[in-house]
């Protein structure tokens, strides 16, 4: 490696077999989602992990889909989460599937049985789980454990055919009944399952268990290092196992080797719960911009190369650790930043009024779209007499610490001219319903007078009312009240579900954002970063906010 920084213990691992032995072109690795559900921010890490892995070493990387049980997988993931992986700006090498494999297990699979290392089992499967022991107690022998070979190559052969019902058989791997790993007890290699296949249709009756299909795809498509998640860690042995009934030693050996999950704060990533939020309604879908998914993250907002630089600077460890989901949002402003046009909206509008303005002109002024960006350019924004401004940027009564607009002090308008704050109009309730002010006409940003160049202590964003679009802007919030709603012991993660997790508002924005494209994020200035959805149309604009300018969740719970 060319790199100079500090390499992670994945990193030394393959350091380390390059230097005993590997040779660079024998390097390969996968990322092998399960396609029953959508991928979520735990499996960007392990994408960016795998996939970073192969930019690094010029390797090729897979994406296999380990798709061994058909009662829960469906096309709608497949190409869901291949959207995901190219969105996040990757390419694989080759799309695989287990299933691709069904025959190749298969004929493996009977070759155990001929050599006496696997065997029928036609117990229930809580005969065979009651049978497995403890960690400190020996498993018992199934009864079925010495069949012959040919009544259990007979079985398995009815087994495939679609001849037994769900339930009646299992293939078991013949190990050891007393292993400390009881994993190691007779694990099922394959159960009877008479489901469609999204790919294979109704071809096989009987389907690969994860642990020994997971390894010997491994081993076909000759991945050279097969990362996974700690939980696994127990599944090395069988892994291994496994390997040892297949292995030619002429072919490279897959290692597998875990690293810990990063979990983040103030949300759930099983996929289990995330069904149960979108079942019963909590979420409006697998896309909701409140999910962890990666297609809600997009609709949200975010951006690959804030998804990217968020699993970067979190690493691979050894250990699992909380991140706290400030972390990621930090990211997104940093990546945002840079790339978004400064637009005016206004979320919570109240009508000013400039007195002194002529009655009917409209004047365009100059606006920088991104002064991050010198290549950014600018666009016109219309002024006129009556505009929409912020509640909050007016008080009748103020202190000296609030530098926006009140009675009888100036601020500037945001690329227009500085005004005073003359009177206010109230409805019967007391609540300001019109603001007046008046302008100073030499005071232009952008002009060379000395009046425009008048230092005022604040400036405040605008959008003409003539010319205003109402725009319905999502305001979407942290999912949960608390950091870890899994951590739970006593109630139900859905318990901590956050009320405010979504509040929907009009605004009023700038008319040009008519032209913005579906999925095109913007700053609203002094607001935050927000992006067009997909429910929008010219006619009607839908924003929902990806972050605030700053962590206002920190405020709240210091």
């Amino acid at each position: 490696m060319s790199e100079t920084r500090s390499l992670n213990f994945i990193e030394h691992i393959i350091e380390d077999d390059l230097r005993s032995g590997y040779k660079q072109n024998d390097l390969c690795f996968r990322f092998p989602p399960e396609p029953n559900g959508y991928l979520h921010i735990g499996h960007a890490s392990a994408i960016c992990l795998n996939f970073g892995l192969g930019l690094r070493y010029n390797a090729p990387v897979n994406l296999r889909f380990d798709d061994t049980n058909p009662a829960k997988e469906e096309q709608e993931f497949v190409d869901a989460i291949k959207k995901d992986v190219s969105w996040l700006g990757f390419n694989w090498a080759n799309e695989c599937y287990a299933s691709d494999y069904f025959q190749q297990l298969y004929n493996w699979a009977v070759a155990l049985i001929e050599q006496g290392k696997a065997y029928v089992d036609s117990q229930s499967s809580e005969e065979i789980a009651a049978q497995k022991g403890t960690p400190n107690e020996a498993g018992t022998n199934s009864p079925y454990r010495e069949r012959s070979v040919e009544e259990n190559l007979r079985l398995f052969d009815q087994m495939k055919n679609g001849e037994c019902p769900e339930g009646s058989h299992v293939l078991r791997a013949k190990i050891d009944m007393s292993a400390s790993n009881m994993l190691m007890r007779d694990p099922v290699m394959y159960r009877v399952l008479h489901k469609s296949h999204h790919r294979t249709g109704n071809q096989w009756s009987i389907y690969p268990m994860y642990d020994w299909a997971h390894g010997e795809s491994d081993y076909i498509e000759q991945v050279s290092h097969s990362f996974c998640t700690l939980e696994f860690l127990p599944h090395r042995e069988l892994y291994d196992w496994f390997l040892d009934q297949v292995h030619d030693p002429a072919k490279i050996r897959p290692k597998q080797r875990e690293f810990a999950r990063r979990n983040l704060s103030h949300t759930v990533v099983s996929k289990r719960k995330l069904m149960r939020l979108v079942q019963e309604g909590v979420v409006s879908g697998w896309d909701d911009p409140r999910m962890p998914t990666i297609s809600g993250l997009r609709r949200r907002g975010y951006t690959p190369n804030a998804i990217r630089a968020f699993a970067d600077s979190i690493g691979v460890a050894k250990r699992e650790n909380l991140i706290d989901v400030a972390h990621l949002e930090f990211c997104a402003r940093e990546d945002l930043n840079k790339i978004t046009d400064r637009v005016m909206a206004v979320l919570d509008p109240v009508l000013l009024v400039i007195d002194n303005y002529p009655e009917g002109q409209t004047e365009w002024l100059q606006a920088e779209n991104n002064p991050e960006d010198p290549e950014s350019g600018s666009r016109e924004l219309p002024f006129s007499k009556y505009l929409w401004i912020e509640r909050s940027d007016f008080k009748e009564e103020a202190n000296r610490k609030f530098f926006r607009l009140t009675l009888g002090k100036e601020v500037r308008l945001k690329n227009g001219y500085i005004i005073k704050g003359e009177s206010v109009v109230k409805d019967a309730s007391g609540q300001i319903t019109q603001i007046h002010a008046t302008y100073d006409p030499l005071s232009k940003s952008g002009s060379d007078t000395p009046e425009a160049l008048r230092k005022v202590k604040g400036t405040i964003h605008w959008v003409s009312k003539e010319h205003a679009l109402d725009a319905e802007v999502r305001l979407y919030d942290r999912l949960f009240t608390t950091e870890a709603p899994d951590a739970d012991k006593d109630g139900d993660f859905m318990d901590h579900i956050n009320p405010k997790a979504l509040e929907v508002i009009t605004a009023k924005v700038e008319p040009g954002l008519k032209e913005l494209s579906v999925g095109t994020p913007v700053q609203f200035q002094r607001t935050g970063y927000f992006v067009l959805d997909p429910d929008s149309s010219p006619e009607s604009l839908v924003f929902n906010r990806t972050v605030s300018l700053r962590d206002s969740w920190g405020k709240l719970e210091q």
